[in-house]
């Protein structure tokens, strides 16, 4: 199936390393880190196999919107990326995919919280091969999943990245909650819960 015949890639430069990103004008078809080159050059030849498309350097709306908010998530001022995304993948995948956009930021949840999210709560295995089929680190947050004992298992960004953009979400959600406390408390409205 042709979806078009151009896609324009382009570097983002960001605190975990560059990345690359690869869309068209209306959407982001892949996000990902650069250093691990085996896996970046499968996901170029199956984007390029899947869309039929040329692939060059360039740049396009999307390619625009995800650099802003890339840096903008990286400042710490967004949560939620709304650029749109060209997923592609199996029925089961989107949906494993979809749990994970579901996770807000600054929390982790475990392969089998996302199982269960999906009405599956025994394809864990299923569900974090899924996990690594993603082909927009950050944006479908697959950094958010550990295993259920609370060690962090895989990513495909590595592991040292992985606790990176935990901390990272957690510190900016601990500081966005800190301030929501100091302005109910101010009006005299309590705590919240």
């Amino acid at each position: 199936m042709k979806h078009t015949s151009f896609l324009k890639s382009a570097s983002i430069n960001t605190p975990l390393g560059p990345m690359l990103a690869i869309a068209d004008e209306n959407a982001l078809y892949l996000l990902e880190f650069v250093d691990n080159r085996s896996r970046l050059e499968r996901e170029i030849k199956k984007l390029h196999i899947n869309t039929q498309s040329t692939i060059e350097p360039g740049n396009t709306a999307a390619l625009i919107s995800i650099d802003s908010e890339l840096k903008a998530y990286f400042e710490g001022s967004l949560q939620v990326f709304k650029t749109s995304l060209h997923l592609s993948g199996t029925p089961f995948q989107k949906l494993a995919w979809s749990a994970l956009q579901k996770i807000p930021f600054g929390e982790t949840r475990s392969y089998l919280d996302q199982a269960k999210a999906i009405n599956k709560p025994t394809a864990c295995r299923a569900v974090a091969n899924a996990n690594g089929a993603n082909q927009m680190a950050i944006i479908i947050p697959c950094h958010r999943i550990s295993n259920s004992n609370g060690k962090l298992g895989g990513y495909g960004g590595g592991i040292s990245r992985k606790q990176w953009l935990i901390d990272h979400e957690k510190k900016k959600h601990t500081r966005r909650l800190d301030y929501r406390e100091i302005f109910r408390s101010t009006l005299g409205l309590g705590k919240t819960s």
